[in-house]
């Protein structure tokens, strides 16, 4: 003779499994992939092609990539400036992209800059770094005589 067996109850610590289960796999999800990409909505209003060349004396040149014309020579040490400069050149050799075509300086209708690499897609947002870092590029943007810039004294008082 069969017997019957009283249908077994909801267990709630299942449903809690299973939350918890898929709680887990979403957070590792979102940790394998990365945060989403920024995306930058605000129109170009106006850029400039501009080329940056390495001198002999350790200079930083910068010429309009249009006309040739010298825009600014950056001396010293300009940190700030290389390493914008050594991310762009890492991302061409990466996607081995073409090494001397020029760098867009853009303003972007929210009053943003950034720099923007047509050959490989990267753009840096330079107002992420500061008012002082975003300046180094901002005067770069209609300057039609070359300047020079040379590092800040290190200690006051100091001449440079």
């Amino acid at each position: 003779m069969a017997t019957l067996h009283a249908p077994r109850a909801f267990n709630p610590m299942l449903l809690l499994a299973a939350a918890a289960l898929s709680s887990l796999l979403l957070a590792a999800t979102a940790r394998w992939n990365g945060p989403p990409a920024p995306q930058f909505d605000s129109p170009v209003t106006h850029s400039r092609a501009l080329q940056f060349e390495d001198t002999a004396s350790g200079a930083v040149a910068v010429r309009d990539a249009q006309s040739g014309a010298a825009v600014a020579l950056f001396e010293g040490e300009q940190g700030f400036l290389r390493g914008v400069l050594r991310a762009m050149a890492r991302e061409r050799k990466l996607r081995s992209a073409e090494r001397h075509s020029p760098l867009l300086l853009q303003n972007h209708a929210d009053g943003s800059l950034s720099l923007f690499d047509a050959s490989t897609g990267e753009r840096i947002h330079l107002e992420s770094f500061g008012p002082t870092q975003r300046a180094t590029f901002a005067r770069l943007q209609d300057a039609a005589l070359p300047a020079t810039t040379t590092p800040p004294p290190s200690h006051p008082g100091d001449t440079p």
